[in-house]
């Protein structure tokens, strides 16, 4: 009897760990790492973009986006672009398609920002800059399209409608968020995944608790609509990814125009 009410709580607890957003900082948010454990969580982290889904929900929202809409030159800003692997695949799909593309990977942490120049080499329309997500460096409408992948989770509810907003500032069209779908199955099928393939400890511990930080559909759209986005959607991607698209917002309150920007 014991055990089966023991068993009973742990569910019921491990059940409301999913009602609402945990606000535990990561250690990547914090700093608590050492320079080869950041090595290692750039290298870590792409393999579990590869087959979690992100570049397949890029496809499916922005690059559909594009050919829909025929651009035969468009521009993209990545905000917390990472490695910058997201904006190598928009380089690849303008290329194949004969189209024209500048883009731009922002990043706030310096080994970021190098490892994009460094693993987009190959990729002249590929640019890295230093800067704030919450104070975006650029003018009103900068670029065509404004994306952001896993990045949004990081940050506090009020910071998240902020940087929607800069976001949608600097674009001329539209906003792509992407990131993760707060469910208890994708708790579950991470922690087999990072066994599966040895995830560092670094990895293994902050990507559980990502998504213990992530959303809900309904949460991400409030946010989007707290944002002032126009034509909002979110819909589900599998594996457990929410994608956020909306239009520019009606006016901005705070404009930035002619901010200097820290090219890498």
């Amino acid at each position: 009897m014991k055990i089966r009410l023991t068993f009973a709580l742990g569910l019921r607890l491990f059940l409301i760990m999913f009602k609402t957003r945990s606000y535990q900082l990561e250690r990547i948010d914090t700093g608590d790492y050492t320079e080869q454990e950041y090595e290692q969580f750039l290298r870590e982290i792409r393999l579990v973009n590869r087959f979690a889904g992100d570049n397949q929900a890029l496809r499916k929202t922005l690059l559909r986006e594009i050919e829909q809409a025929n651009l035969q030159s468009f521009s993209v800003l990545d905000v917390g672009a990472g490695s910058g692997e997201l904006l190598r695949t928009i380089a690849k799909f303008a290329r194949r398609q004969n189209r024209q593309s500048k883009l731009f990977g922002l990043e706030l942490n310096v080994r970021s920002a190098e490892a994009i120049v460094e693993e987009s080499k190959n990729f002249a329309e590929i640019s890295a800059v230093r800067g704030d997500a919450l104070q975006l460096p650029f003018a009103d409408d900068s670029f065509d399209y404004t994306i952001c992948s896993l990045f949004t989770h990081h940050f506090t509810d009020e910071n998240v409608v902020w940087i929607l907003e800069e976001m949608s500032r600097v674009s001329r069209r539209k906003t792509f968020v992407i990131d993760l779908h707060r469910h208890r199955w994708a708790y579950f099928f991470y922690k087999f995944f990072c066994a599966g393939f040895r995830i560092s400890r670094l990895v293994r511990e902050d990507g559980s608790l990502s998504i213990l930080r992530s959303f809900k559909p309904n949460e991400l759209e409030n946010f989007g609509r707290e944002a002032r986005l126009k034509q909002i959607s979110v819909k589900r991607h599998f594996p457990f990814r929410l994608v956020l698209e909306g239009e520019k917002i009606v006016s901005h309150e705070q404009t930035r125009k002619n901010t200097k920007i820290n090219p890498i």
